[in-house]
């Protein structure tokens, strides 16, 4: 018995799944990926910069897999992957930096504990 991962006699499935976000949360990060557009001088996406963000965010919060969701919308998984991998780092650039995190964090009076897997 070999395992394929191809659909059954050559039908394409497509299949939904709920994902709770909030217009600001796909709002926002629609605006970093349009700022991020109109800086490198993109002319086009083949999807609304909001589309991109909700597969993004499928992508993150449920581990969605770059197949399905390609296939889903007629985008090629190169281009989920890189979009992915964008904007990932548009909110690295926004996200606060570690020394930072941590000075606000004493003087609220709080704790931390990092622990370092290496």
């Amino acid at each position: 018995m070999t395992n394929k991962n191809e659909p059954a006699e050559g039908v394409s499935l497509v299949y939904q799944c709920k994902l709770n976000l909030s217009t600001r949360t796909v709002d926002y990060l629609a605006g970093l990926l349009r700022s991020h557009l109109k800086a490198i001088r993109s002319p086009w996406r083949s999807l609304s910069a909001g589309r991109i963000a909700v597969l993004v965010l499928a992508m993150l919060r449920h581990d969605q897999r770059l197949r399905d969701l390609a296939g889903g919308n007629d985008v090629p998984e190169s281009t989920l992957r890189r979009w992915r991998d964008e904007m990932i780092n548009l909110l690295a650039a926004r996200a606060p930096r570690l020394g930072r995190a941590l000075r606000k964090i004493t003087r609220q009076g709080r704790e931390v504990v990092l622990i370092d897997g290496t």
